[in-house]
C-alpha cells in the first residue's frame, strides 16, 4: 500500500488500535472513578458520619426487643398511691383487682417485689424504688415532693442510668425502670405477644393448649348459651387488645382499594388507548392530546394524587382507590396504545372480510391480540398496587396502612407493628400467588398447544 493510500485510510492500523485501546482503558478507569467520587460526595453531603454519631443504639435495642416481646408495666402512683399492673400499660390490658403477674409479690400495703431476669430485683415501697443488680448493688430512687433523689453504691452515675431533676431512667439486663414525680414504673419484658388470643377478662385466659382442646370438646359450657368452641372463636375475634376483627377488615379494605383502582383504570384506559393509537386514529392532534393526558396523570405520583383527593373528597378507602385509578390510567393508556399499534392487520382484515362492523372488528380482530398484554399488565399492577394501597391507606385513613401508622406513632406497642408488617407481607405473597395463578390460567402460551 502506498503512502497516499495510508493517508486516505487513516494512517497506521497498529497505531489506531493502540489509540482505541488507550481510550477504552481511560474510560474503564474514568467511569469507576466518577462513581466513586459521586459516592464520596454523597457521604459528605448527607453527613453520614454525623448520622452514625447521632444514632441511638439504645433506643434501637429497645424497639427490636419490643417487636418480639411484650412489657408488663408495674406502676405506682406517686401522688395518690396504689400499685397497678398492665400489659403494655394499656387500660385494656390492666390486671383485675386481686390478680397480679407471677413474677410480682406483694410485700405490704403499697409495696411489691418484682423478680427480674439476670438475677435483678426491683422493689417498690411507696414512692421509693430500689433496683438491685448482682454485680453492682442497689440503686435507690426516692420521690420527695417535687424532688427526685438518686443514690448509687459508689456515688457515681453509670452510663446505664440517665438522671435529671424530673426523671430517672434505669436500664438493666433484666428490665427497665422509670421514676418521675407522678409515677414509678418498672417494665418487665417477656417473650411472645401476650393477650394475642384471649384478654385478661376472658374465661379462657391462661389456659394451656391441651386445656383449650379439652374445653372445646367438652359438653360443659363456660359461657352460658354458647358452645365452648364458639365462645373461643368469639373471644379471639373480639379481642380488644389485638383487634383481630378490625385487622381483617383493614386487610380487606387494602385489597379492595387496589382492586377497584386497578380494574377501574383498565376500564377507563382501554377505550382511550384506541384514540391514542396511530393505526386506529388518524387525527394527530387528538392523539397528541390523549397521550399528554396519559403523561400528566401518570407523571404525578400516586401519593400526590392521594393528598389532593383527600382534601377534595375527604379521607376513606374510596379516595385511595380513586388515586390508584388516576395514576394507573396513564400507565395503562401508554401500555395499551403501544400494544394496539403493534397488532397484526391481517387478522383485522380477515374479520373485515366476513362483513363485520367496526365494533365487531375490534372485538374479534383486535382484542384477542392484545388480551395477553392487557391481562398480564393488569394483574402485575394489581399485585403492585396492593403494596401501594398500604401506604395510600395511611394517608386516606383506611386499610392496614392506617393501623400500621397508628401503631408506629405510639412508639409503644412495637409488637403490633411487627404483627401488621407480617400481615402485609403475607397479603403481598397471597396476591402474588393469585396473580401468578391467574396469569397461567388466562394467558396461555403457544407451547401449551391451545
Amino acid at each position: 500500500m502506498s503512502a497516499t493510500a495510508e493517508m486516505v485510510t487513516g494512517g497506521n492500523p497498529a497505531q489506531d488500535a493502540v489509540a482505541r485501546f488507550r481510550r477504552k482503558q481511560i474510560a474503564g478507569f474514568a467511569v469507576p472513578a466518577v462513581i466513586l467520587a459521586y459516592f464520596v460526595y454523597l457521604f459528605f453531603a448527607f453527613d453520614i458520619a454525623g448520622l452514625v454519631d447521632r444514632a441511638r443504639m439504645d433506643n434501637a435495642k429497645i424497639l427490636v426487643a419490643d417487636s418480639y416481646s411484650y412489657k408488663t408495666h408495674i406502676t405506682h402512683d406517686n401522688r395518690n398511691g396504689g400499685v397497678s399492673f398492665a400489659i403494655e400499660g394499656e387500660n385494656k390490658g390492666t390486671y383485675p383487682d386481686g390478680m397480679m403477674p407471677g413474677f410480682v409479690t406483694s410485700t405490704g400495703e403499697d409495696a411489691v417485689k418484682i423478680t427480674l431476669d439476670a438475677g435483678e430485683v426491683a422493689e417498690i415501697e411507696g414512692s421509693t424504688l430500689r433496683y438491685s443488680l448482682p454485680d453492682y448493688g442497689t440503686v435507690t430512687v426516692t420521690v420527695e415532693g417535687r424532688d427526685i433523689s438518686l443514690e448509687t453504691p459508689d456515688g457515681t452515675i453509670p452510663d446505664w442510668i440517665s438522671a435529671s431533676n424530673a426523671r430517672v431512667n434505669i436500664t438493666g439486663e433484666g428490665g427497665r425502670a422509670t421514676v418521675t414525680r407522678a409515677r414509678t414504673e418498672v417494665y418487665v419484658y417477656s417473650y411472645g405477644w401476650e393477650l394475642f388470643w384471649f384478654t385478661l377478662d376472658s374465661p379462657f385466659y391462661g389456659k394451656s393448649f391441651a386445656e383449650l382442646v379439652t374445653l372445646a370438646v367438652s359438653g360443659e359450657q363456660v359461657i352460658e348459651g354458647q358452645s365452648n368452641f364458639a365462645a373461643m372463636l368469639s373471644e379471639v375475634w373480639n379481642n380488644s387488645m389485638w383487634r383481630h376483627k378490625d385487622v381483617i377488615w383493614a386487610i380487606f379494605e387494602t385489597i379492595l382499594m387496589a382492586f377497584l383502582g386497578t380494574m377501574g383504570a383498565a376500564i377507563v384506559a382501554l377505550p382511550m388507548a384506541f384514540i391514542a393509537a396511530r393505526n386506529f386514529n388518524r387525527l394527530a392532534s387528538l392523539r397528541f392530546a390523549i397521550r399528554r393526558v396519559f403523561d400528566f396523570v401518570r407523571g404525578v405520583d400516586g401519593l400526590i394524587w392521594t393528598i389532593i383527593l383527600s382534601r377534595a373528597f375527604g379521607p376513606g378507602p374510596m379516595t385511595g382507590a380513586l388515586a390508584i385509578l388516576i395514576t394507573d390510567t396513564g400507565s395503562f393508556g401508554k401500555i395499551f396504545s403501544e400494544a394496539l399499534e403493534n397488532v397484526d392487520d391481517k387478522q383485522i382484515e380477515g374479520v373485515t372480510s366476513t362483513g363485520a362492523k367496526p365494533l365487531q372488528r375490534y372485538r374479534f380482530g383486535v382484542i384477542p391480540q392484545i388480551t395477553p398484554v392487557l391481562l398480564s399488565q393488569v394483574l402485575y399492577y394489581l399485585e403492585s398496587n396492593t403494596r401501594s394501597a398500604t401506604v395510600i391507606g395511611a394517608i386516606t385513613g383506611g386499610g392496614i396502612g392506617l393501623l400500621l401508622t397508628q401503631a408506629i406513632i405510639t412508639q409503644k406497642d412495637w409488637e403490633e407493628v411487627s404483627y401488621y408488617i407480617m400481615l402485609i407481607i403475607i397479603m403481598v405473597i397471597f396476591m402474588d400467588t393469585v396473580s401468578g395463578w391467574l396469569r397461567r390460567k388466562l394467558i396461555r402460551s403457544d407451547d401449551s398447544g391451545v
